[in-house]
């Protein structure tokens, strides 16, 4: 599929078993009968034939004065290891249009996120077409950003499991939920730091709002293992924003040049904004709101009113975890005014964040026997549950939880967790994942675009794709 300027009237295809087994292909046949069979596409009409670098001047010797009009000649290569330096790129590049290419074609395998970034520079500054991809997972942004670089095309797969390269989103992806075919140079930037990143909907919802709402802008997975590195890699303006998640939202308080005060205290950052004036990182919580918020309507619709103070005031409030979305509940449940237990698999880390909350700490096997009172909340902040694994519970005794009167459960994937339904089928309250997914999306929503969120348009999507 190519870039957006021809998006609409160019199916690029290369099969795997076209390729050399010596470019990573699958062909182990004689170069001239693949020489014979491009010339014979060429001359059925085929706008593109792709001829790899080693062997270009062969092909190029093979076709001479019988090539014909309207063809175009991609030359190839691929680095299936690593993604070379800036210098080695531009020097490739020179070879491939030295040889005499009308597309320059290289495809790397990135070992890092910020591999992507050297790719994205040479393209920027190659005076030919160029298409220049990373391979891999963490080069997934290689393929939905390229147009804004000025990517000739890019790759994708018809089915998930029919991919001829690691990493390429399907066609549908590309071009309904990133809308590739409206990306261009002026195209803000938002997306998910994280690893890994497999399961979120983050992108799903945004990329839907920003699209019934006509905004230019992308949100896209940044699968990354350095959240240093990658900060300063994409420091450009064009990467607006940020939502940030496992396992990064601690070591984004000490990268961002300020933190909202109430994130500071909480010890994670889940929203990093690059401010437009002069460039500086801001991090912020949703977490916390979205969460709280959700749990306090809950609450809400169990006593059938609204009243000004929290409905979590003077409430036992117990959170299983003590990572970032369990320090986020710990503090937003403190700030409303609730008694706060932490149960985690490792004690020291309960401790700690019970310290920090004036709380209680428990070892996680302890909350079966630990009989909580008329109206406690129970919330799980920990990835016990999640898809794949959707036989696990963070609390085995079904039992214990029917001594709670609301339990919620940060995961939203799947929607009703094991620890959902053995709760409601004890008669317990439930608030689910997807309320705290949806609220703390909203509020990156307003962080990155500095306007409202629209609530009903986003709960709708939310609703859709959870």
């Amino acid at each position: 599929m190519n870039d957006n300027r021809h998006m609409s009237k160019i199916i690029y295809c290369e099969p795997e078993a076209s390729w050399p087994n010596w470019e990573g292909g699958q062909y182990e046949g004689d170069d001239r009968k693949r020489f014979e069979a491009l010339l014979f596409a060429m001359e059925l009409g085929a706008e593109y034939v792709d001829v790899e670098l080693k062997v270009a001047q062969e092909f190029f010797d093979f076709i001479s004065g019988k090539r014909p009009e309207g063809t175009k000649i991609i030359i190839s290569s691929h680095n299936y290891q690593f993604t070379p330096s800036s210098e080695d790129l531009g020097s490739l590049v020179a070879s491939i249009q030295a040889v005499g290419a009308d597309i320059v074609k290289i495809a790397t395998f990135a070992v890092d996120i910020c591999d992507v970034a050297r790719m994205f520079q040479v393209i920027v500054h190659c005076q030919v077409p160029m298409i220049g991809l990373c391979m891999g997972e963490r080069g997934v942004i290689s393929r939905i950003l390229c147009p804004k670089f000025g990517g000739y095309l890019t790759f994708g797969t018809l089915a998930w499991g029919k991919e001829s390269a690691p990493g390429q989103p399907t066609m549908s992806d590309l071009v309904d939920v990133y809308r590739i075919k409206h990306i261009g140079a002026d195209t803000k930037v938002y997306g998910l730091i994280g690893k890994p990143l497999g399961q979120s909907k983050s992108p799903r919802l945004h990329n839907a709002v920003f699209k019934e709402l006509g905004l230019n802008a992308v949100y896209v997975p940044f699968l990354t293992d350095n959240l240093a590195d990658f900060l300063n890699t994409y420091s450009s303006p064009d990467f607006a924003g940020f939502s940030n998640t496992m396992p990064h939202k601690k070591t984004a308080v000490t990268l961002c040049h300020e933190v909202d005060p109430v994130a500071k205290s909480i010890g994670a950052v889940n929203t990093i904004i690059k401010r437009p004036i002069d460039g500086k990182l801001v991090g912020y919580n949703t977490d916390y709101v979205g969460a709280i918020s959700a749990i306090e309507d809950g609450i809400r619709g169990l006593v059938g009113h609204k009243d000004a103070v929290s409905p979590l005031a003077g409430r036992l409030f117990v959170v299983i975890g003590a990572g970032g979305a369990g320090r986020a509940l710990a503090f937003g449940a403190k700030y409303k005014g609730a008694r706060v237990v932490i149960a985690n698999r490792t004690y020291e880390r309960a401790k700690e964040l019970a310290k920090s909350v004036g709380g209680q700490a428990l070892r996680l096997a302890e909350l079966e026997n630990f009989h909580a009172e008329e109206g406690a909340v129970l919330a799980n902040a920990t990835s016990v549950g999640m898809y794949p694994n959707i036989h696990d519970t963070p609390l085995p005794s079904k039992q214990a939880l029917s001594s709670y009167t609301l339990v919620f459960d940060a995961i939203y994937n799947p929607k009703v967790t094991r620890l959902m339904r053995e709760a409601g089928e004890c008669g317990v309250a439930l608030v689910s994942g997807v309320e705290m997914f949806l609220r703390q999306a909203m509020g990156q929503f307003e962080l990155f675009t500095s306007s409202s969120a629209p609530s009903d348009l986003m709960r709708e999507i939310a609703l859709k794709i959870t």
